[in-house]
């Protein structure tokens, strides 16, 4: 008997070897079906016949997974503990169809959401989705609902949804996975959204450095453009600028322009796309909409925590054991998707530090292991989930080396617009490279900056350095233009207080 074997498509699957093992199988003479990933990263390339999951596997793994002799069985994947503990509802079809299946998306539910906004109206759309509790779940969590009567209530002849797919963050791939993986799902929630606002015109904005999901992207919009009509969707591909995730710098290159952030207000809901009142979400907020109008906006804002409601797919990555895509409703605590889910340091050290929210959020001690994971909570703790990337480091990680990437990060990145953000991170990497440099932290590239030699030579003490780095963070904070100036703070004030030692403090100093 012919077997099927599903191997997933997904870009990770693809640089772990996946096309190779797919031809190895389809050599033995099975049927090959290129699906979804089910995010269980660590096991890629993943394999199933009939239910039952083999990874991570070579072409040479093949023979002995037919002859039923394979040792890399996991069992049956939809038991898996990764995946059973999940609550999936953006990734309800994750590894189970077709990326350009219409077929397989109607069979798992796809279309339901359409059909049930065109019945109720563009007004118990946006009832629906206000009830919900739904945030946006590219960093900032504002409510869609909000912006959404925003922009159906603005007068214009013409309006606009744009989807913000420039996942730029470290750790962050769940947008990429929605797009390779589940396109038919993002085009559902962007017809919603312009259903429910008035808008005839839709664009996706996707960075270069993703060449599967624009190619997938663009191969769904052409079989699903007759079912989402008159709505009609284009892809547009930027350069890769970090900043342009910020929704206004994002639309000034959809237009053409330099990519650099637009003084607020007005709003882009307000004035937004060439002028006109704009819905700009990003992937996973429009993603989750499709389920919350199939299911009803009562089930979706069931699930959650405080004031964050619904699920939220959060992406584990760098020194972890089991990385890849979870998908749980808010309020697992930080120490359990480490720890439990995430198996710990991937090295078998002491974790060291968990930074979220990307390479411009906090980074974590074990200390916050028991913050729930929600908006509200990590803001408390000077912290931010962003688009919900989540790195662990073990305790051979420099965090003074952490917090200089943030600042040569965010002066690499800058648009360039304001002053604070423009200046204020090149001189905050000199400062620090001067604290570091003084702890005998290596060669930094300033060594030679007449600055450097005034510090050795009975200029400023390290505390007045460190007093003019937490002053320099409050000054970016409070005074840039958008998030990539007034978030960097965050990694760099959060590993001073909290490894004081790498900075060549003593450890007390954090209690200070």
């Amino acid at each position: 008997m012919t077997r099927t074997v599903r191997i997933s498509n997904d870009a990770l699957a693809l640089a772990c070897g996946a096309d190779h093992v797919a031809a190895a199988f389809a050599a033995a003479g099975c049927v090959v079906e290129r699906v979804s990933s089910w995010g269980m990263h660590w096991l890629e390339p993943l394999a199933e016949i009939a239910g039952e999951g083999f990874g991570p596997l070579t072409a040479d793994d093949v023979a002995a997974v037919l002859a039923g002799t394979s040792a890399l069985g996991i069992g049956a994947i939809a038991a898996h503990p990764f995946i059973a503990r999940q609550q999936r509802f953006t990734f309800a079809r994750a590894g189970q169809t077709r990326p350009l299946s219409l077929d397989d998306y109607a069979a798992h539910g796809g279309w339901a959401g359409l059909d049930a906004a065109r019945r109720i109206g563009p007004d118990g759309v946006i009832g629906e989705v206000t009830r919900s509790g739904l945030r946006g779940r590219g960093g900032a969590g504002f409510p869609a609902g909000i912006k959404w009567t925003t922009v159906a209530k603005a007068p214009a002849a013409r309006k606009y949804v744009v989807c913000n797919a420039d996942e730029g963050d470290s750790a962050t791939f769940a947008d990429r996975m929605v797009m390779e993986g589940d396109p038919f799902g993002l085009i559902e929630g962007m017809a919603i959204a312009a259903h429910a606002v008035g808008a005839q015109m839709g664009y996706i904005y996707v960075r270069s450095e993703y060449p599967h999901a624009i190619a997938t992207l663009r191969g769904a919009l052409d079989l699903a453009a007759p079912i989402i009509a008159p709505f009609r969707i284009e892809v547009r591909v930027g350069a890769g600028s970090y900043v342009c995730g910020e929704e206004t710098a994002l639309l000034n290159s959809l237009e053409g322009r330099r990519g650099e952030v637009r003084a607020k207000p007005p709003l882009p809901a307000i004035e937004g796309l060439f002028g006109q009142p704009t819905v700009v979400n990003n992937v996973l907020t429009l993603a989750a909409v499709p389920w919350i109008m199939a299911h009803g906006s009562a089930a979706y804002a069931a699930v959650g925590y405080g004031r964050s409601r619904g699920t939220m797919p959060i992406q584990l990555a760098g020194n972890v054991r089991y990385g890849g895509l979870f998908e749980a409703g808010f309020g697992m605590t930080l120490g359990e998707l480490v720890m439990e889910i995430g198996g710990g340091t991937a090295s078998g050290r002491p974790v060291h530090a968990v930074q979220v929210g990307g390479p411009l959020g906090a980074y974590h001690t074990p200390a916050d292991f028991h913050l729930p994971f929600d908006y509200e909570s990590f803001a408390a703790a000077d912290g931010l989930i962003g688009h919900a990337g989540i790195t662990v480091f073990d305790d051979s990680a420099d965090m003074s080396a952490q917090a200089r990437f943030a600042m040569q990060f965010c002066a690499v990145e800058s648009c360039g617009k304001c002053t604070p953000c423009r200046i204020g991170s090149t001189r905050g990497v000199e400062v620090i490279d001067r604290i570091r440099a003084r702890s005998g932290r290596g060669a930094d590239p300033v060594e030679s900056l007449p600055q450097m030699h005034n510090a050795r030579k009975g200029g400023r003490s390290l505390a007045e350095d460190i007093t003019l780095l937490e002053d320099l963070c409050e000054t970016m904070k409070f005074g840039s233009l958008c998030a990539l100036g007034g978030f960097t703070p965050y990694p760099v004030l959060s590993a001073l207080r909290n490894f004081p030692q790498d900075f060549g403090l003593p450890a007390a100093a954090a209690a200070e």
